[in-house]
């Protein structure tokens, strides 16, 4: 019995991979402008409906080709206008998609796996386990579908202005989806946000900082947390392999020779742990040598979770220290609380997460 071959998510597909599968399939490359336009610029995912398609060609899409997206289960309106999506992804596992709306942006916080194997100690996400990477289309769908929910423009203006690689999951753990995704929201065929304006989250995968600087251009963004080995790999374990000589190393390769560029270091202040003043003077010394930012982020407690927040006081005496020393510092306003949407907090739901997730951490 002869059995149909698996149908191609298209959305799994940068523009390359696009143009490749038109191409084996007797088709022009230039189907792949069309298809890309139809479906970023808008939003639509229904192959009769691509008009300039010739009848003959949609025809064959129908066998060959589908567009699936993630399925919304539930959307969530923060009191200050934040959005949260969970989405229901095959397997009966989800991930959460977080949007927030400022004056002047609109940031579509976007997550890369179900769960997280790195286990930062003071992470919700991480403490739940890893159950499997995002497939490309499970990435840039979540982008896909945040537009069509928000509406592409808001106040005449783009709803969505950035994407952070920020939410559930390492990044740079699933590269090969990553790239993908990365390129369709750089590119003018799919979203065409400026490389400043999409930035890939990191806890210091050292090797794959280098491999997505000679990959994509985007903005890099990395969680730091401690200025000193020990008190990181409490926080980060993942130091324990990629130490912050490395980190920081790997950090002025990523900006050497490209003009004006800077890395974003997250680093979130939990009391008593890692907001002693001393500390603030060590990350002084440690970041002048990166054109760098750095992002302070007030701990947002979870149930169970064993850190607290540092005091409102001691977040300011931190960022007089650092800035005094010469670093540009923001304290990261806490949006999206009340519905579990604060940097941290995002959890979804992980099926047969245990085993999974030990297998995983033992590869990295």
């Amino acid at each position: 019995m002869t059995t149909m071959p698996a149908q191609v998510n298209l959305l799994d597909l940068d523009e390359e991979g696009l143009r490749a599968f038109f191409e084996s399939i007797g088709e022009k490359p230039f189907r792949a402008s069309q298809v890309m336009k139809w479906l970023y610029h808008h939003g639509v995912t229904e192959f009769s409906a691509m008009t300039d398609l010739g009848k003959s060609l949609r025809e064959r899409l129908q066998l060959l080709a589908t567009i699936t997206l993630p399925k919304i289960l539930k959307e969530q309106r923060s009191e200050d206008g934040t959005v949260k999506w969970l989405l229901g992804l095959p397997g009966g596992s989800a991930v959460e998609t977080v949007f927030i709306p400022e004056a002047k942006r609109g940031t579509l916080c976007i997550s890369s796996q179900v769960g997280c194997a790195l286990n930062c100690s003071f992470c919700s996400t991480g403490a739940q386990g890893f159950s499997r990477n995002l497939d490309t289309s499970e990435i840039i769908g979540q982008v896909f579908l945040a537009a069509q929910s928000l509406g592409h423009e808001r106040n005449g203006k783009r709803a969505i202005t950035n994407v952070v690689m920020m939410g559930m999951g390492e990044p740079l753990l699933n590269f090969a989806a990553l790239a993908p995704a990365l390129k369709i929201m750089r590119a003018d065929l799919g979203y065409g946000f400026a490389s400043r304006r999409v930035t890939v989250s990191t806890a210091g995968m050292v090797p794959m900082i280098d491999r997505l600087r000679d990959t994509v251009d985007v903005a890099l963004a990395v969680s730091l947390h401690a200025p000193i080995d020990d008190l990181r790999v409490e926080l980060v374990p993942l130091n324990k392999k990629y130490p912050i000589k490395d980190l920081i190393a790997a950090c002025q390769r990523y900006v050497a020779g490209r003009n004006k560029c800077q890395i974003t270091f997250e680093y979130t202040l939990m009391g008593g742990i890692n907001d002693d003043p001393a500390y603030a003077r060590q990350l002084v010394k440690l970041l002048r040598t990166v054109p760098s930012k750095l992002n302070l982020i007030p701990f947002n407690p979870y149930p169970g979770a064993r850190y607290s927040c540092s005091s409102p006081e001691r977040i300011e005496a931190f960022k007089q220290i650092v800035m005094r020393g010469g670093l540009i510092a923001t304290v990261r306003k806490t949006r999206g609380e009340d519905i579990d949407a604060a940097c941290g907090q995002l959890v979804g739901k992980v099926i047969d997460r245990t085993r999974r997730s030990v297998a995983h951490r033992a590869s990295l």
